[in-house]
């Protein structure tokens, strides 16, 4: 297995980074929900291909809980920013069902020249990626769906570039609703996470608990017409958080819970390509990878670092915050 190698080490104003694109000028961009200090909101960096890092701007706060909490990003054709404002992640209840996605219009400055809401009253919304004129969102709990087997549902809702203002309820009345998910691991039920795209156009979801990853086909008039595990192999991957393809179709995916990258080979093959102990990240660990991007040759990993408990590597949150980087396969 690959050792990985230190990338970057984060501003203070950056305690929890998540998730990652690529801009049109080649430059690295990082989506920080700052979950670990409550005194800090979420903002966006750009990071050159040396590591330094420049703020970009800081989301639009939502006025209710007077903070951002931006996950998931990814850019439409006209550069265009789409977040992921997961307000509930922590589950407190002054936050929980106050999800967004939202779309900006940024100068390269980090002037924000337009805000528009896409959707709101949303549980958790946490991946994001655009093909063609939609944009897909994961949406890791669906709390008030009461599946008969009492696991917890989980979904990927697609929406429009256009859409505004779109009230989620999180049930299955939700028109928006692609497709859905069960996550039968009863040690993590959590559902829907990573999410990306191949070359073909097949959708492919990660359920973080299950560890499996499912790829989803779809008919010519944008229906699904299948949605199926194609990998899963709890010896060489325990959770599926971010996940990002490669030009020769590897898939590599955050193992969250393991401290560790894996990759899916294009015949559904799983392996552990990098794994870290318990650490503060500052040798180039991985230290709770979030989302993997491939980026300038490489491969960089986010490292969340806050989650602790059963079947997590983590054991505490510690600043700052890092990237790691690792070679391609």
């Amino acid at each position: 297995m690959q050792t990985s190698k230190l990338f970057s080490i984060l501003p203070e104003y950056i305690c929890t980074p998540d998730g990652m694109e690529i801009d049109r000028d080649g430059n690295l961009v990082l989506s920080c929900p700052n979950y670990a200090d409550d005194n800090l909101s979420g903002c966006v960096v750009k990071i050159d291909k040396q590591g330094n890092v420049k703020k970009w701007f800081d989301v639009p706060v939502l006025e209710e809980t007077g903070v951002a909490r931006n996950m998931g990003i990814a850019f439409d054709d006209e550069y265009n920013v789409y977040l992921c404002d997961n307000q509930g992640w922590s589950e407190k209840e002054e936050v929980l069902f106050k999800g967004r996605v939202l779309k900006l219009k940024v100068t390269d400055e980090g002037d924000i020249l337009e805000t528009k809401v896409v959707a709101y009253g949303m549980e958790h919304p946490n991946g994001i990626r655009i093909r063609g004129n939609y944009m897909y969102v994961t949406q890791s709990y669906l709390h008030p769906v009461k599946d008969p087997s009492g696991k917890l549902v989980s979904c990927v809702y697609r929406f429009a570039l256009d859409d505004e203002n779109i009230k989620i309820t999180n049930t299955l009345a939700d028109p928006n609703i692609l497709t859905t998910f069960i996550t039968h691991n009863p040690d993590c039920q959590y559902g829907a996470d990573g999410i990306v795209f191949d070359k073909e156009g097949n959708l492919f979801v990660g359920n973080f608990g299950d560890a499996s990853i499912h790829k989803i086909t779809f008919y010519e008039d944008g229906s699904v017409k299948n949605n199926q595990i194609v990998a899963q192999d709890f010896s060489q991957l325990e959770s599926t958080d971010g996940m990002i393809f490669d030009e020769k179709g590897n898939l590599y995916i955050a193992d969250f819970c393991a401290n560790a990258i894996g990759m899916m080979s294009p015949d559904g093959t799983l392996r552990r390509i990098a794994q870290s102990p318990d650490s503060d990240g500052l040798q180039g660990e991985l230290n709770q990878p979030g989302e993997p991007i491939v980026w300038d040759g490489r491969i960089i990993a986010s490292c969340f670092d806050l989650v602790t408990g059963p079947g997590k590597v983590n054991t505490g949150h510690s600043m700052p915050a890092t990237l790691a980087q690792l070679d391609l396969e």
